[in-house]
């Protein structure tokens, strides 16, 4: 994979730098947020190679990439303003709903930190284990070091927030940090619980360690403070009381009101989550079981993410993350189901890698999006082994002390909260029951199927109907193919073609014309392989197995046959200039398509050469490709 092109190819799709405000990314997504969605290609970047999907949702333009996307996204950063740490990111326009603006500042305020964050929460996982099982004695130096390493970016996760949120409220970053650090500055953690005063007022002094809302909210203040600030004071004492006053205010302003009242909303708000796992265990269970994949389709899982490190904050565990064990490996037992039953090559080599990032990372969504979602019931078996397993989780009383990303890797922090023994057992009745249901009434597809709607349908056809007798066959046959031009017109590089696929040589190489005559002809002496009920592409091999595809127009498929009148059928041996189809030009033009025909050997890989024997005006039925077994 070029990350680089497909930065590019992304970066164009969307419809350029200027049509972005914001972008970030999460663990499988790039999250874009652009000023005029109609500018957006949305089919066009669909199709890139190494894209699974687009998805819309929370005032975002998500383009789900997988476990590579920060790859993607650092080279977006060298060829654009975005991308990066330090990229300018500026505010995004407001979009949707109140709802949808909170999710997308949520995403972009934790999308930076996510993979730290679930490595340290890993990290802690497995050092408690290794406490519970007495490997090591929490009085040991080396336990205190790697508990250091491990808990550092929990107890000061304000400062890592007060980055991300600078950049999301456009505030200055290191002030922002400076007022972080006050709150969980050690004289300030001593006082945790007592009665203070600040120029005569009075507080509660509150644990700013490991807090996630009161930094959000006091950076957010921050911002519009400092924008008032440069506008009101002089240029010469600007740069540095802008940061001076900024502090002065924010610190105090933080610890006497916004803290506490944060604080104490996020309390109640961990209260009431734990309520309601303590009155209904099992429907709190199903409910974050069965929809916890549906959340994050939407990305609507952004907003519940705060709540869960809030509990972690206040509580020491988080009830609602234990029903998402069951969730995740639910939907990746399908996925493996659909590994193993499927006949279509290509949905297992999707279907197996997605499983196994699944069960081992706990990441779902490239499996989601490639195989759950699009063949429908395996998602379905996925939310109903989440819910069922999810129930019976909950029921135990589990619960995680750390932030992971659910899945195997991530047990050990689901192992001293509750029953780990019913945790198991819940966990592996949604596995079997997602796993079950899909192996046994799942699809099973066809191979190598393709949907017959697609542009691409008579390429993958063509691609997939070559066998191993024919395969040998262009591999030992001696001597050379002359493939003649099945139209009249002006012939032109591949290279010029207005289609990506074609364009690269993906498929092989060619030549593509310019048609002056509305009559498609034959370019070898063969078998038809492929002829598309719409009329649109002919697959055809000769007896030295030779495999040229002839498509007609792009993306002509969506006419459905309007305008083209196919003269052949599959199966049928056909000469060299014998008539293939007629076209009318006039009404694919007036249709909005480009009439280009192109013409490509698709197992070029196989051959020795295909050499291109001129271009400009030819007529069909003249020498336009010399192939070399």
């Amino acid at each position: 994979m070029n990350y680089r092109t497909l930065a590019a190819d992304i970066l164009e799709g969307v419809g350029g730098e200027k049509n972005i405000a914001t972008a970030t990314h999460c663990a499988t997504r790039l999250r874009l947020t652009l000023r005029d969605d109609a500018k957006a290609n949305t089919a066009a970047v669909e199709k890139l190679p190494g894209v699974i999907t687009v998805m819309k949702a929370g005032g975002q333009y998500q383009v789900v990439i997988g476990n590579d996307v920060p790859t993607v996204f650092a080279e977006l950063g060298k060829i654009s303003r975005f991308g990066g740490d330090d990229s300018p990111v500026e505010e995004s326009p407001a979009k949707g709903n109140i709802f949808n603006r909170f999710i997308q500042m949520i995403s972009a305020i934790f999308s930076p930190i996510l993979w730290p964050l679930a490595a340290a929460g890993l990290f802690k996982a497995f050092l408690a284990l290794a406490g519970n099982l007495g490997w090591l004695a929490p009085e040991d130096s080396t336990y205190v070091i790697l508990n250091a390493a491990a808990d550092a970016l929990f107890y000061f996760l304000p400062l890592f927030l007060a980055i991300t949120a600078a950049k999301r409220f456009k505030a200055n970053q290191f002030t922002a940090m400076a007022i972080a650090g006050a709150l969980v500055y050690p004289s300030i953690v001593a006082l945790n619980g007592t009665q203070a005063n600040f120029a005569g007022i009075p507080f509660s002094v509150m644990n700013y360690t490991s807090s996630v809302i009161p930094i959000i909210v006091a950076v957010w203040l921050q911002g519009y403070l400092e924008r008032f600030l440069l506008k009101v004071l002089p240029s010469a004492i600007r740069n540095f009381m802008t940061p001076l006053l900024a502090m002065a205010i924010m610190v105090p302003l933080t610890l006497l009101t916004v803290g506490p009242a944060t604080i104490f909303l996020a309390n109640g708000l961990s209260s009431g989550i734990t309520a309601m796992f303590d009155f209904a265990p099992w429907l709190a269970g199903a409910v974050m079981g069965g929809f916890w994949q549906v959340f994050v389709v939407f990305g609507l899982h952004w907003g519940l993410i705060p709540v869960m490190l809030n509990e972690i904050a206040t509580t020491g565990y988080s009830v609602m993350m234990a029903p998402l064990l069951p969730a995740v490996l639910a939907q990746s037992a399908a996925m493996l189901a659909v590994a193993i039953r499927s006949h279509s090559a290509k949905r297992r080599e999707v279907a197996f890698p997605a499983a196994f990032s699944g069960f081992l990372a706990g990441v779902t969504e490239p499996g989601i999006y490639g195989v759950n979602l699009p063949l429908k019931k395996p998602f379905y078996f996925g939310i109903a082994g989440g819910a069922i397993g999810g129930a019976i989780v909950a029921m135990g009383g589990s619960a995680a002390n750390a932030f992971v990303f659910p899945s195997l890797i991530g047990l050990p922090a689901f192992a001293t909260i509750g029953s780990f023994i019913t945790l198991l057992i819940g966990t592996a009745a949604a596995i079997a029951i997602a796993f079950l249901l899909t192996y046994f009434f799942g699809p099973r597809e066809t191979p190598d199927t393709v949907d017959a709607g697609s542009p691409d349908a008579a390429i993958a056809r063509v691609t997939a109907g070559a066998t191993s007798e024919t395969d040998a066959a262009a591999e030992n046959a001696p001597g050379n193919v002359i493939v003649l031009a099945p139209v009249t017109g002006t012939a032109v590089a591949l290279s010029e073609v207005p289609d990506k696929v074609f364009a690269s040589g993906a498929m092989g190489s060619g030549l593509a014309f310019i048609p002056e005559q509305d009559t498609v002809h034959s370019p070898v002496s063969g078998t038809v392989q492929v002829a598309m009920k719409t009329g649109h592409a002919y697959g055809l091999k000769t007896d030295s197995g030779v495999e040229v595809l002839v498509h007609i127009g792009i993306d002509t498929v969506q006419m459905q046959g309007e305008g083209f009148a196919a003269a052949v059928t599959r199966g049928q041996r056909v000469e060299a200039g014998d008539l293939l189809a007629t076209i009318d030009r006039a009404k694919i033009k007036d249709a909005g398509f480009n009439d280009m025909t192109i013409m490509v050997v698709t197992n070029t890989k196989k051959l020795t050469a295909v050499v291109p024997l001129g271009q400009g005006h030819m007529d069909h039925g003249v020498p336009a490709l010399d192939i070399e077994l």
